[in-house]
């Protein structure tokens, strides 16, 4: 057969064969792994991001506020921010559809710098760390004067998270219908921290604690069973949380929280409602840096050996002398070296 008959269909003569030993590495043709295409450092910009706050959070969806009308917005995180990155109370922008109607969600791309952060670990020998709340002010201590009875540990321990955090302690002790609050008040006044004392029905001590949370972000935090969701239902009206009974044989409280959720106060302000905790360890916290929310006794210490904790059993400690020499008053220096002390010790014994 001759060369003509070798032409195509269409005329065209096709690509003479090559042996194998004429082929180079020019020749090879390789095809990009996934995940080998260069990325761009440069990310959007965003700048038509809608700020909001984050009011819950629930299996990857954040629910948010935009503005004083309360537009409620579903969301998820941008991945550049990772995993866990978001907590209740965060300020971020959001972008896509912020409309708010119903089956749309957009995202959140941006977390502004938090002004406190309320975080602990589940032991004191745990590194790892869990962000409980961000940009709250005050840290609303719960107790009950019974039914489960006070634990004081833990009381002391998020006594030393809130000085940690840079925010204001509140102890409010519940239940004073059925006991006597003043044994539990009278432990912690020393300290100075104000107090509220609430009860079935106690419409005075209710408002109190509505004068000092008005036009601030509150955290409410404390064992199940304390009454942290009934002071929320009377702080916010319509709130209608849940509210659960305490074991009559272990003396806990069930959960009737189970992830926090912030309700815009009446007038002004934010109460962010905590499931009911067990332990709060304070493996994150500087046991040194305790001292400084006590100024009254950090400036007896200039006079404490170097190396000195300022604990029970110190030897020549400043604080010892300046009780002997009567300048400081014992209950103070006691409670201290109690918050000192439960930073050793596991929480909620």
């Amino acid at each position: 057969m001759g060369q003509h008959a070798r032409v195509g269909a269409c005329g065209v003569s096709p690509r003479p064969r090559r042996s194998h030993a004429s082929y180079d590495e020019s020749d090879v043709r390789v095809r990009p792994g996934r995940g080998t295409r260069p990325r761009s450092k440069i990310r959007p910009a965003h700048s038509g991001a809608v700020p909001g706050m984050v009011v819950a959070v629930d299996r990857g969806r954040y629910t948010c506020v935009i503005g004083d009308d309360d537009q409620v917005v579903t969301a998820m995180t941008a991945r550049e921010l990772g995993r866990k990155a978001v907590v209740v109370g965060d300020r971020v922008g959001l972008v896509g559809d912020v409309s708010g109607g119903a089956g749309t969600l957009a995202r959140i791309v941006r977390v502004h710098p938090r002004t406190s952060v309320l975080r602990r670990t589940a032991d004191d020998d745990d590194d790892v760390e869990r962000v409980i709340v961000a940009n709250a002010s005050h840290l609303v201590i719960v107790a009950a004067v019974a039914d489960p009875e006070p634990r004081p540990r833990l009381i002391d321990r998020c006594l030393v998270a809130a000085f940690d955090s840079g925010m204001t302690p509140l102890l409010c002790v519940t239940k004073s219908d059925i006991g006597d609050p003043s044994e539990l008040v009278g432990m912690y006044a020393p300290l100075d921290v104000p107090t509220v004392v609430t009860g079935a029905h106690d419409e005075q001590g209710i408002a109190q604690l509505r004068d000092a949370l008005n036009g601030e972000i509150s955290v409410l935090v404390g064992h199940s069973g304390v009454g942290k969701s009934t002071l929320v239902n009377a702080l916010v009206p319509g709130s209608d949380r849940a509210i659960g009974a305490v074991n009559v044989v272990t003396g806990r409280g069930r959960h009737t929280s189970t992830s926090a959720v912030a309700l815009r106060l009446p007038d002004g302000g934010w109460v962010i409602d905590t499931p009911g905790i067990r332990s709060f360890g304070l493996a994150h916290v500087d046991p040194s840096t305790f001292i400084t929310a006590f100024a009254d006794l950090a400036a007896e210490t200039d006079e404490c050996p170097r190396g000195c904790t300022h604990g029970a059993g110190e030897p020549e400690c400043a604080l010892d002398d300046a009780r002997e020499a009567g300048r400081l008053d014992p209950a103070r220096i006691d409670s201290f070296r109690r918050l000192l002390a439960s930073r050793e010790r596991q929480a909620g014994d």
